[in-house]
């Protein structure tokens, strides 16, 4: 890792204080920035950050100078909600919906999740290892530090562990931190059609304690939603989790809203994600737990979902009012955002979410981290942090980055001091 110095940045963007998580409500619009800015880092860590011209001392022959030329340097993307390894794309859904079918009629074909899961047990893990790098590869290009990476498309026991080991693998090939999410609790496999509580068993009794005794994950989730997960389903998966110390992280709410946010604040669940469909009494709930401050929750939208499957957006605007601390990912998968491009998600927040850059910024960066357990490793530009960084070519100013969408603004990713 060696010695890193940044100089000349026409901004440090989110020099959060030591100690902040995260952000809520009013104070998401709060970006901290420091002009014309230097950081300093050693062994893949920052150790001091300022402004004008950086101490001579810093200047070693020894030290990796990298020069902004007028940039901003900001805190890498965390995307804390993707489903990156599958085996194959689903464009022929994509022309499906083109047509007029919907998700529900699509899945009911045989398409969607199950889909995925056929393609995937039949994959060698090799070979899937293999395309989820290269999509990681891209990803980091794209200015992404921290990935979070979920099961899913296995629904068995064997497929389930392939994909969780694929995920350590990958953790140990690559730079950026990923965080794995155990999510057999995806959809109901062909083979369990008849039986849903022989499934759950299988889930709650072999499947989470394997993950557990194997250390293949850090989280359990469970899509809650109509025609996938009930309720007490979900309950039964977050509370096995639990006992064998998985966090939880829920998909709910989105497409209907059948009290599934409730029951995972019940079940200590760390993050609730999509929220395309709310009703008031659901972000009264979320706002009451979040101001108990019982432990923490992160409400997780993910724009580019909505924009793919033209389905409502997250109410973001409400929740912030709402004194939430809201986060953004990008939901990369397969069938309903086949794009893991952080730069999109944040330009969706602002044009469609209606949230202003400091917003989407802290939200893709220190709410995303607080949502996967790494807001002390990243999320800001904070000494004490990973030296993990996007330098942006020389732009007017912060809000030009959201609102140029699909222009590639990105000079230079440096991630633990290494510049990609």
């Amino acid at each position: 890792m060696g010695k890193l110095l940044i100089k000349n940045a026409k901004v440090l963007v989110g020099t959060h204080p030591v100690g902040v998580t995260h952000v809520a409500g009013e104070a998401m619009g709060v970006l901290p920035q420091l002009e014309n800015g230097w950081l300093y880092a050693e062994d893949g860590r920052i150790v001091e950050l300022g402004a004008g011209v950086p101490p001579a001392t810093y200047n070693e022959t020894s030290t990796v100078i990298v020069d902004a030329a007028g940039g901003y340097v900001l805190p890498g993307w965390c995307d804390p909600h993707t489903h990156t390894v599958f085996a194959a794309s689903r464009e022929g859904e994509f022309v499906d919906r083109i047509n007029g079918l919907s998700y529900q009629e699509i899945a009911a074909k045989g398409g969607g999740i199950i889909n995925s899961a056929m393609r995937l047990r039949a994959m060698p893990e090799d070979e899937l290892y293999n395309l989820a790098k290269a999509r990681l590869e891209t990803m980091m290009r794209q200015g992404s530090v921290a990935v979070e990476i979920k099961s899913g498309y296995g629904l068995d026991v064997d497929s389930e562990l392939k994909m969780l080991r694929i995920v350590k693998r990958l953790k140990a090939a690559l730079p950026l931190q990923i965080k794995a999410t155990l999510l057999a609790a995806h959809a109901i496999p062909p083979e369990f059609k008849e039986n849903r509580t022989g499934y759950l068993d299988l889930i709650v009794n072999t499947i989470i304690p394997k993950v557990a005794k194997e250390g293949l994950a850090e989280f359990v989730d469970c899509f809650c939603e109509t025609n996938y997960f009930t309720v007490p389903e979900m309950e039964r998966v977050l509370a096995a989790g639990a006992e064998h110390g998985l966090v939880g992280k829920v998909h709910v709410n989105q497409f209907t809203s059948i009290g599934g946010i409730q029951a995972a604040l019940m079940r200590g669940a760390q993050s609730v994600d999509h929220l395309e469909v709310m009703e008031p009494a659901d972000i009264t709930a979320l706002a009451e737990a979040h101001a108990a401050q019982v432990h923490p929750i992160y409400p997780t939208l993910l724009p580019s979902c909505s924009f793919f499957l033209r389905i409502p957006y997250g109410p973001a605007r409400e929740m912030i009012n709402a004194g939430l601390p809201v986060a953004l990912a990008t939901d990369f998968n397969p069938g309903t955002t086949p794009s893991g491009n952080m730069n999109l998600v944040v330009s969706l927040a602002c044009i469609q979410l209606r949230m202003l850059p400091e917003e989407a910024i802290n939200a893709a960066t220190l709410n995303a981290a607080a949502a996967m357990s790494l807001s002390g490793e990243l999320g800001s530009i904070t000494v004490g942090k990973r030296a993990s960084f996007i330098i942006t070519k020389p732009v007017p100013s912060l809000a030009y980055l959201p609102y140029a969408f699909g222009n590639d603004h990105i000079h230079n990713v440096i991630i633990d001091g290494n510049v990609i």
